[in-house]
């Protein structure tokens, strides 16, 4: 088997009631969770019109400026999968555009994510199916390969591995790791749950933010009053 040019099998992914309660969660409440310490890059943007993102990734990792390999991965892709392309970050040709994201919607999957560009942004602008990419060009991909499909990937230092949890809203995308997601899934819920009270306490009028000077006391600083 060619290192470069090769399809792999999945060996597990995340299992759909996982994916299901995360997909109820801020990725920021996620994030937090895992101490804040991995990011996809604030390049991968919703190109969508609305909605979150959750499903377990199929990887592609593709030379950049060609979509051989995703076209393998479309072929191969799941309900309720995620197809997470590493395409190096490259904004010269675009992966997919309107056509092959209409045969994706239909075929039920939960969302795309192109380390790369995307064209036809206007159909996408339209659609609330979720498509994360890192920028638009009109210039077309090539399809003469080589490239790798479920291969560990990284996006911006955050590494992917086939079957992870991939999600994604607003504030950009996250990969929460296979063996990782029943711990943050906990530690999430119980961030999401504390904010909501105080939200509560916010719109009250009932606020603490007594922690504020106890900090700045800590850290010895001046002119406190």
């Amino acid at each position: 088997m060619s290192v470069g040019f090769r399809i792999l099998k999945r060996q597990r992914k995340v299992a759909a009631e996982i994916v299901e309660r995360f997909a109820r969660l801020p990725v920021a409440n996620v994030s937090d969770s895992m101490s804040r310490m991995t990011a996809a890059g604030a390049r991968l943007r919703p190109r969508h019109q609305s909605g979150g993102m959750a499903g377990p990734a199929l990887t592609v990792k593709t030379r950049p400026g060609d979509n051989l390999m995703l076209h393998k991965a479309m072929a191969m892709a799941e309900p309720g999968d995620v197809i997470v392309v590493d395409a190096g970050g490259d904004l010269t040709n675009a992966l997919i555009g309107e056509m092959m994201l209409m045969r994706i919607i239909k075929s039920g999957l939960a969302g795309i994510v192109i380390d790369g560009a995307v064209r036809d942004a206007g159909f996408i602008r339209a659609q609330t199916f979720p498509v994360f990419a890192a920028g638009v060009t009109h210039r077309g991909p090539y399809k003469n390969g080589p490239g790798e499909i479920n291969v560990p990937i990284a996006i911006d230092g955050m590494v992917i591995e086939p079957g992870d949890l991939i999600i994604g809203d607003d504030d950009g995308l996250l990969c929460v790791p296979f063996d990782d997601v029943d711990g943050v899934l906990k530690a999430a819920t119980a961030k999401y749950q504390a904010e909501q009270k105080q939200i509560a306490n916010i719109k009250a009028g009932t606020h603490d933010s007594s922690w504020v000077d106890k900090a700045l006391r800590e850290l010895n600083c001046e002119g406190l009053d």
